[in-house]
Parts: structure tokens; C-alpha cells; sequence
């Protein structure tokens, strides 16, 4: 009985989501459809500066490979073309060419608000160009036209046990959304291939659309006793239709999801989850897939799962020494940390050698709304201390924090105490990089992705060790 009192529980809260989502009307997608024009304009161009830069430089050499790259996770390696981002060792990201703080100041902002919109940042992904305020907003209708879930995800998603944890809900989400595949579709009939970037926008685009829908599903059927998310606004931007569907009414939480889904979009190709979804998406898989393939490589410990480390290492921290710790103390207690062989989670990068440009507009936030919070001050103080620490010892080529130092305690400060959770939001927000990158990937023709790999013999005779 209890399974057909959970079934039919499923199909009431299918049918309450199919009468509130919005419905998919020809005059708004006639309206919406100035970021595709802009872009259609934009690729043959592009198409013809590439064949003409590979046709002059195809054989130039860009840098040596050394062994040491080759066995330390291609750190370093020139190896991939990502035209949606650059990560600078000494200057951050750059988004288009632009840094953090001009996105911040020229992107277009939410009614009232500070934080520049996701969608900002997602119409520069895709044309290199600043929008215009109308332009945002249509691509924010746009967005909420899309939203509506198929009934078999909903189901999917209600029928999860709790025990699941929420990334993997996620990732099982969006691979079971490859049903509406446009470009799956048109594949299938025969699509020429210089024509695959538009399926592949339109898939990208109903993606973006629908994963908060997802992830507020997600939220709510683990923290909210099942609540059906409320019906998508198409007058609110996609972060204030997420924040409403979780129940978050504070207008400064609906800025810090502002803030947080535009800063976590994009961080150059090479990461994990930007280079796992252009590795599959370079089989021709859909951006589903794609994208699904991405969140997976999100869901490890050293890549998204980090910020919810943070958090944990930083209750250990007040349970063992407290809020209150003095300087000296927090000193003794790091120190005791990297003896023991251990870590401090939230400090160094891969690429980075100066602190993360999306640390310090989180602690600009932070010192705005939330400057007397005990927590935040313990992260300020741990980014006095542990820097010279980390020198010190003489073994870390980058003692600075990074992103994830910093954007749990925000969360935390608001409410939302689920640090399970953490890593979902990332991913909504990292959808906007990596499809915008796939967008082009298909646009370019970008081919099958295969690298040479070798064994430790073959490299041995390769440079002729003894």
C-alpha cells in the first residue's frame, strides 16, 4: 500500500507542476530569440579565423611536455581550445577578457540588487558582448518558458529514497532529460555537421532552464517534507525563481544565489567537470550527457565536493579550539595540522598563485551583509594565519585561499545548513559555462577528443633513461 500511496503521491505533484509551468508559446519564443540571432552571426566569422590562424600556425609548437606533466594530471599542458574563458596564474579569471569586478559593475543587475544575473554572464559566454538590460530580461522569460520538467523526471526525482545523495539525484536527473534531446533528434535524421551548434544551443538552453527547476525539486523533497516547487515567475530572473521555489525569501539570499551562480559558471577548460563535458560532448554526445559526464567529475572531493570540506574542517576547527580561538591558538592548531600529514581544505589551486578572484568578491559580500557573523570572522582570520603558514613550510606553490574557502559560510549565514547540498548549486551555476564552451565546440567543429597516452617503459626508452 505504501508503494502506491508513494506513486499516485508522485503523479499529484506531476500534475500540481504541469498546471503551474509556464506554457511554451510561439510569440515568446519569437521574443526570445536575440541571443541565437547574435550568435548565428558570430560563428561563420569565427569559422573563418580559425581556419585561417590553423592554416598559418597549425605546426607551430606551443611549450614542451615533460614527464613530470605527463604524471602530475597534465598540469600546465597547452592542450585545449576554450573560448569562454582564460584562468590567469597571477590575475584569475577572465570571462571574455573581462575580470570579475567589471562583470560586477557592467553586468546587468536584478531590480534593486547589487550582484550581476547568471544570464548576464551566460549572453557574454556565448557572444563575447556586454547585454543590454532587454536583452537579459528575455533571455530570463526565456529561460522560464523553457523550465517545465517532463512528467517521467519528476517522477524520477519524487521517487528517490533520501539516502541518495543529492548529486547523484542530479546526475541521474539530467541524464534521464536526454529524452528531449533536439540534437539526439536531429542526429538521428541526418543533420549536416556544420549545423550541430543549433540543436546544441537549443538542448543547452532547455537545459539551463530546467535544472533549478530540478534542483529545487531536489531541495524540497529532501528538506521541505515534498513540497512541489512554486510555479516559475516569468517576470523573475532565474535566480529569484530559484530562491522562491526553496522557500529562501530573503532578497539578500536571492543576491548571493546571483552572485554565486554568475562567479562558479566558468574556470577555463581544464578543470574537471568543464573538461569531462567537453571530452563526451566531443563523441557527439548530447549536452545532456555531456553535462551529466561533467557533474559527475563535480560530485568528487577535489573538485565541487570542496566546499562542503571547508565547512566540516571548519566545525572541527570550533569544536576543538572554538569561535572565539586567539590568533596564537589558530597558529598552534594549523601548525599541528600540517604536521600530522593533513591538509588545510579551502587553500591552494592547480592553476592560481594569488588568492581566488571569486574568494574575494565573496568576502566583499560578506563584509557588506554579514560582517559580525563569528563564522565569517573565523574564515577572515584563517585568511590572515594560514598564507604565511603554508610559505613557511616551503612545500605549497599557492598558500592563498580559493572559492571554496569562502562560499559555505555565506550559505550557512542565510539558512541553508545542508551541506550535502552545496555541490547541486554549483552545478546549476557550472552549466552555464561549459555549454556555452559546447555551443562553440560544435560551432568550430571541433573534433573527437584522444589524446596519446603512454606506458612508463615506452617513456623510459623515449628519453633514453638508464
Amino acid at each position: 500500500m505504501a508503494l502506491f500511496r508513494n506513486v499516485a503521491q508522485s503523479c499529484l505533484r506531476q500534475q500540481a507542476f504541469a498546471l503551474t509551468a509556464p506554457s511554451c508559446t510561439v510569440q515568446s519564443r519569437r521574443q526570445a530569440s536575440d541571443l541565437k540571432s547574435v550568435l548565428a552571426e558570430k560563428i561563420p566569422a569565427a569559422i573563418e579565423d580559425v581556419k585561417a590562424f590553423r592554416k598559418q600556425h597549425g605546426n607551430t609548437k606551443v611549450g614542451e611536455i615533460t614527464v613530470d606533466m605527463m604524471y602530475g594530471g597534465m598540469r600546465s599542458m597547452k592542450g585545449l581550445v576554450t573560448e569562454t574563458s582564460v584562468l590567469d596564474a597571477d590575475e584569475g579569471i577572465r570571462f571574455r577578457g573581462y575580470t570579475i569586478p567589471e562583470c560586477q559593475e557592467l553586468l546587468p543587475k536584478g531590480p534593486g540588487g547589487d550582484e550581476p544575473l547568471p544570464e548576464g554572464l551566460f549572453w557574454l559566454l556565448v557572444t563575447g558582448e556586454i547585454p543590454t538590460e532587454e536583452q537579459v530580461r528575455g533571455l530570463s522569460r526565456e529561460w522560464a518558458d523553457r523550465a517545465a520538467l517532463p512528467a517521467h523526471v519528476v517522477t524520477m526525482l519524487n521517487n528517490f529514497p533520501a539516502t541518495l545523495h543529492p548529486m547523484s539525484q542530479f546526475a541521474a536527473a539530467i541524464a534521464a532529460l536526454n529524452t528531449e534531446s533536439l540534437f539526439a533528434k536531429a542526429y538521428s535524421e541526418g543533420l549536416h555537421k556544420s549545423k550541430y551548434w543549433d540543436p546544441t544551443y537549443e538542448d543547452s538552453m532547455n537545459l539551463i532552464a530546467k535544472l533549478p527547476v530540478v534542483a529545487a525539486t531536489i531541495y524540497n523533497n529532501l528538506y521541505r517534507d515534498g513540497a512541489t516547487p512554486c510555479p516559475i515567475d516569468p517576470n523573475k530572473d532565474i535566480s529569484h525563481n530559484f530562491t522562491s521555489m526553496i522557500e529562501y525569501n530573503d532578497p539578500m539570499f536571492t543576491e548571493l544565489m546571483r552572485l554565486y551562480l554568475t562567479i562558479h559558471t566558468d574556470h577555463e577548460g581544464g578543470n574537471v567537470s568543464a573538461h569531462a563535458t567537453h571530452l563526451v560532448g566531443s563523441a557527439l554526445s548530447d549536452p545532456y550527457l555531456s553535462f551529466c559526464a561533467g557533474m559527475c567529475g563535480l560530485a568528487g572531493p577535489l573538485h565541487g565536493l570542496a566546499n562542503q570540506e571547508v565547512l566540516v574542517f571548519l566545525s572541527k576547527v570550533v569544536k576543538d579550539i572554538g569561535l572565539d580561538a586567539t590568533d596564537d591558538q589558530l597558529k598552534e592548531y594549523v601548525w599541528g595540522l600540517l604536521k600530522s600529514g593533513q591538509v588545510v581544505p579551502g587553500y591552494g589551486h592547480a592553476v592560481l598563485r594569488k588568492t581566488d578572484p571569486r574568494y574575494t568578491c565573496q568576502r566583499e559580500f560578506a563584509l557588506k551583509h554579514l560582517p559580525t557573523d563569528k563564522l565569517f570572522k573565523l574564515v577572515s582570520q584563517m585568511y590572515m594565519i594560514v598564507p604565511p603558514i603554508l610559505t613557511e613550510t616551503g612545500k605549497v606553490k599557492n598558500p592563498w585561499p580559493n572559492v571554496d574557502a569562502h562560499s559555505g559560510v555565506l550559505l550557512q549565514y542565510f539558512g541553508m545548513k545542508e551541506m550535502n547540498y552545496y555541490t547541486v548549486l554549483f552545478g546549476v551555476s557550472r552549466c552555464l559555462g561549459v555549454t556555452a564552451s559546447l555551443i562553440w565546440d560544435r560551432a568550430l567543429g571541433l573534433p573527437l577528443e584522444r589524446p596519446k597516452s603512454m606506458s612508463t617503459e615506452g617513456l623510459k626508452k623515449l628519453v633514453k633513461a638508464k
